[in-house]
């Protein structure tokens, strides 16, 4: 197994320790830098070019969505995960082309798995708590797998996952168009208006249900469970392990 090299950038020294504590523990993620602000974050990525970026989304100097936007603009390999207490802005950082959200209350374990499925290329959602669902929500989400065909859970399952529509049309071979007509039943019958709020829907089924349910992807693809201020000076809170 290949080593993932990870760069970690937050505003919060405990959570920056918290981070590096988790994935050090596992023999196959290398902590690589671990930064306090966003121009110290932008230097460690242009030149150490790690797999994967770990970011607070508001830190000073530069927030993570400036950072995003700078690792998209000058081409750099680096995936961009933000790690944050709230998924009030899960639909812009998902529009900004990041892999995905992890919230600062996910367990050890789903917080490694997450990371190992972003270096494996897949891109991620983040997964509401119950009690940011409405009880309609709520209600519509414990009968999603009674309402939906077979055929609709799995390209529920597979947007989820982050694929787009022409990859779950590979994946299953079938049509771009006949995606889109199945998209369309799953909304109406799920009463929902786009992707991002069905795959957290579908997401938050093995929060919701009891005991718990895991969403199972097809061809064996992993589950899913569980502004800028003052700039320091180049280099000032960067720290490399």
């Amino acid at each position: 197994m290949r080593c993932i090299n990870v760069l970690i950038a937050d505003r919060f020294p405990v959570v920056v320790q918290g981070l590096r504590k988790v994935l050090g523990a596992q023999h196959n993620f290398k902590i690589v830098a671990c930064c306090s602000d966003g121009i110290s974050c932008v230097e460690a990525i242009r030149s150490l070019r790690p797999d994967i970026a770990i970011l607070d989304i508001s830190m000073p100097g530069l927030t993570g969505l400036e950072i995003l936007g700078i690792v998209n603009s000058e081409g750099f390999s680096t995936r961009v995960v933000f790690f944050t207490a709230s998924v009030e802005d899960r639909e812009l950082v998902m529009s900004a082309a990041a892999y995905g959200i992890i919230l600062k209350d996910a367990t050890p374990e789903f917080l490694v798995k997450c990371l190992q499925q972003v270096a494996d290329g897949q891109r991620l959602l983040p997964r509401p708590s119950s009690d940011q669902l409405s009880p309609e929500q709520i209600a519509v989400t414990e009968n999603a797998l009674t309402v939906l065909t077979d055929r609709e859970h799995e390209i529920m399952c597979l947007v989820s996952g982050g694929l787009s529509n022409k990859e779950i049309g590979r994946r299953l071979n079938i049509s771009d168009g006949t995606i889109k007509v199945h998209l369309h039943h799953i909304y109406q019958k799920l009463e929902i208006s786009n992707r991002t709020e069905l795959a957290a829907l579908a997401m938050s089924q093995t929060e919701i249900s009891s005991p718990p349910r895991k969403i199972k992807f097809p061809d064996n693809k992993a589950d899913i469970s569980d502004i800028p201020t003052q700039r320091r000076g180049k280099g000032e809170g960067l720290h490399r392990p």
